[in-house]
C-alpha cells in the first residue's frame, strides 16, 4: 500500500493522523511506512545516538584548543558540524545516521599536523578542506569504490587499530599516567595524582556503564568526574546555560594555499584515507544492523551518503573543526528503531540545543575526556581481531601500520609505512599479484616523500 492509498483516519505509532498535518510531511520526505516505523520510534532513535555520541562536544573542544584554537569557538564549530552533517545525511540520503567530528582525526590534527609537524590550525584546516573536497570529487565521479578495493583488506582493518592506539597513548598522556623518559622513550607517571586517578576513574566508569548498556555511558563518566573535580576544587564552575559563544575566531580562517606545501601531501592523504575507509565501514555495518542493505549486500544510495559525509566535512572545516564522518555510534539509535534520516535530523536539532551549554564545556578538563579518548582506543583495536593471522604477508605490514601510528605519533608515518612494507613483503614473497597497481603507487610516493621531503 502506498503512503497516498492511507486512509484519513489511519494513525502512525505517535497518534497522529498520517494523511494530514506534520505527519503526512514527514511521510513523504523519509518514507517511514515504506522502511516500517513511525515518528515517535524515530524521535526516541535521534535522542538514543545524540546521547551516545554527545562526547564529541566534550572531547572535540578540550583537543583542538591544544592547537591554539578558540575553545569555544571550535565548541560551537563541534556542534554546527554535526548539526549540519545530520541534517544532509537524514534530508539527502535519509539514513538513520549521524555525522560529527570524528575520533583519532582531531588527535592528528592538534597533536602531530599543529604540535609536532609545526603548521597552524588555519593550514590544518585547509588540508581537512582539500581532502573533504577529494573525497566529494570521489563520490560524485564514483571512484570511491575502485580505491576501497583496491586498498588490501588488512590494512583497512589495521587503520582503525592504529587510530585506537594513537588516541589511547594520546589519553594517557593528558592523564599524566604516560610520561616522556629519556632512558625508556616513555614510561609510568605518577599514579597517585589526583588527574590520573580521576582519568582512570573515569575510564573504569565508562566501561563498567557500557558493559550494563547504559544510555550515554561516555558522557556520564566524562560528567561524573567533573562533578568530582568541583567538589574538590579542581574546577571552578562557571554556570550551565549561556547564549552561544562566537563562531568568530575559527569562522573561515582555514588556509587552503598554505596546505598545499609538499609536506602537507601525506597530512591529505591521512585524512582522506581514515575518513574514506572509515566512512564506508561504518555505513556498511550500521545499515546492515538497519536491515537496510539490499540482497548484495550493498547500500542503495551510499553515493548519497557519502556525499553527505564529505560536505560535512568540507562545511566543518569552513566553521573550524577537524574532519566530519560517520559515527558508528548510530547503531545504538537503529537498536532503538531507527530507520530513516529522521533519526538523523533530530539528532541535528540536540547538537543545535547543544550550543547553549558552553559554560558546562568550559568546565571539563582534560583528564575528564581522557577516560573517553582511551575508551574508545579501545573499541577501535577490534580491528585486528578481523586480520588473517595465518598469512604473515598480511598480518605483518597491518601491524606495522597500527603500531606506528602511536610510536611515530603520526597516522599519516603510520598509514605510510603499512602501504611501504605490504608492497615490499608481497613482491619478496613471490605474491605481486597480491600487490594492486595504486599500492605500488601509493608506496612509491611514500618512499619519495620519507627520501627526499
Amino acid at each position: 500500500m502506498k503512503p497516498s492509498d492511507i486512509p484519513t483516519s489511519a494513525t502512525t505509532g505517535s497518534g497522529i493522523s498520517q494523511a494530514g498535518g506534520n505527519a503526512s510531511i514527514l511521510e513523504k520526505l523519509f518514507k517511514l511506512s515504506e522502511r516500517q516505523t513511525n515518528v515517535r520510534r524515530e524521535v526516541i532513535a535521534g535522542v538514543t545516538t545524540f546521547l551516545t555520541m554527545a562526547y564529541i562536544i566534550f572531547v572535540n573542544p578540550n583537543i583542538l584548543a591544544d592547537a591554539g584554537m578558540d575553545k569555544g569557538a571550535v565548541f560551537m564549530a563541534t556542534c554546527l558540524a554535526a548539526a549540519i552533517g545530520c541534517l544532509i545525511m537524514g534530508l539527502y540520503a535519509n539514513y538513520p545516521i549521524a555525522l560529527a567530528p570524528g575520533m583519532g582525526l582531531n588527535a592528528f590534527f592538534a597533536y602531530v599536523v599543529v604540535g609536532e609537524m609545526g603548521y597552524s590550525w588555519q593550514v590544518a584546516l585547509g588540508a581537512v578542506f582539500i581532502s573533504g573536497i577529494i573525497f566529494l570529487f570521489l563520490s560524485i565521479f564514483k571512484l570511491r569504490e575502485w580505491i576501497i578495493d583496491s586498498i588490501p583488506v588488512s590494512l583497512r582493518q589495521s587503520l582503525a587499530a592504529g587510530i585506537g592506539l594513537f588516541l589511547a597513548i594520546i589519553a594517557l598522556k593528558s592523564a599524566g599516567i604516560v610520561v616522556a623518559s629519556p632512558a625508556t622513550l616513555v614510561t609510568l607517571g605518577d599514579l597517585k595524582s589526583i588527574e590520573a586517578i580521576l582519568a582512570a576513574l573515569g575510564f573504569f566508569i565508562i566501561v563498567a556503564l557500557s558493559y550494563r548498556r547504559m544510555l550515554g555511558s561516555v558522557m556520564i563518566g566524562i560528567l561524573a568526574v567533573t562533578v568530582i573535580a568541583l567538589a574538590i576544587g579542581k574546577v571552578e564552575f562557571t554556570g550551565l546555560i549561556s547564549v552561544p559563544p562566537s563562531l568568530a575566531p575559527t569562522y573561515l580562517e582555514l588556509d587552503i594555499a598554505g596546505a598545499f606545501e609538499v609536506g602537507m601531501i601525506s597530512v591529505i592523504f591521512a585524512f582522506l584515507f581514515v575518513d574514506l575507509f572509515d566512512t564506508a565501514g561504518t555505513l556498511l555495518s550500521v545499515s546492515d544492523r538497519a536491515k537496510l542493505l539490499d540482497k548484495d549486500g550493498k547500500l542503495p544510495g551510499m553515493g548519497k551518503a557519502l556525499m553527505a559525509d564529505s560536505s560535512a566535512s568540507v562545511v566543518g572545516s569552513v566553521l573550524g573543526s577537524s574532519t566530519t564522518t560517520c559515527y558508528v555510534e548510530s547503531t545504538a539509535g537503529i537498536t532503538a528503531g531507527g530507520r530513516t534520516g529522521l533519526t538523523a535530523v533530530v539528532c541535528a536539532g540536540l547538537f543545535l540545543l547543544a550550543t547553549f551549554f558552553s559554560p558546562l564545556i568550559g568546565m571539563i578538563p582534560a583528564y575528564a575526556t581522557a577516560g573517553a579518548l582511551l575508551y574508545v582506543g579501545v573499541l577501535m583495536t577490534s580491528g585486528m581481531s578481523s586480520i588473517d593471522w595465518d598469512d604473515i604477508t598480511e598480518a605483518a605490514p597491518a601491524v606495522i601500520a597500527a603500531v606506528m601510528m602511536p610510536l611515530s605519533f603520526s597516522i599519516a608515518h603510520g598509514i605510510a609505512l603499512g602501504f611501504i612494507s605490504y608492497a615490499v613483503i608481497k613482491t619478496l614473497s613471490g605474491r605481486r599479484k597480491d600487490v594492486s597497481i595504486s599500492v605500488y603507487v601509493l608506496a612509491a610516493l611514500f618512499v619519495a616523500k620519507f627520501a627526499f621531503f
